[in-house]
Formats: C-alpha cells, sequence, structure tokens
C-alpha cells in the first residue's frame, strides 16, 4: 500500500493553484484524499459548469499537484 500523501503538502500546493484560478474569478477547496492517494476537490466560482474545468483539472491541477506530492495518483472534481 501506498504511503498517504500529506495533507498539508496538497493544500501547499492547492495554494498556489488558486492564485492563478483566482484570476479568473475561480477557486477550489480540497475535500478529501481517499486511501489510494487520489485528492478529491470541489471546485468554486467560475470554475463550475466551466466547459475547460475537467481539462483544467486533468492538465494543470493534477501535474502541479504530482511534481509537488510525488505519491497523488490523480485528482477528481466532487460536488
Amino acid at each position: 500500500m501506498a504511503e498517504k500523501v500529506s495533507r498539508e503538502k496538497v493544500e501547499a500546493a492547492l495554494g498556489e493553484i488558486r492564485k492563478v484560478l483566482q484570476r479568473d474569478g475561480g477557486d477550489l477547496e480540497l475535500v478529501d484524499i481517499t486511501e489510494d492517494n487520489q485528492v478529491q476537490v470541489k471546485l468554486q466560482g467560475h470554475c463550475v459548469g466551466c466547459p475547460g474545468a475537467q481539462m483544467t483539472l486533468n492538465m494543470v491541477v493534477q501535474q502541479i499537484l504530482q511534481e509537488a506530492v510525488p505519491e497523488v495518483t490523480g485528482v477528481v472534481n466532487v460536488q
């Protein structure tokens, strides 16, 4: 079993991502980290319903998170 991801490390990385999202009126909130190190987030603001939200999650949020916290296995939006 993989080592549990540190919530503090994930929050720190998400803090950097939030700055970018907030410039465009969006945001995200950390909801949970699963046993298999998948990060669950809730999109907020302009990100909700945005056609590019899934691409942003996959290409930006997940990539940055995995660079900062390599144990992260993925990122999913939960509502």
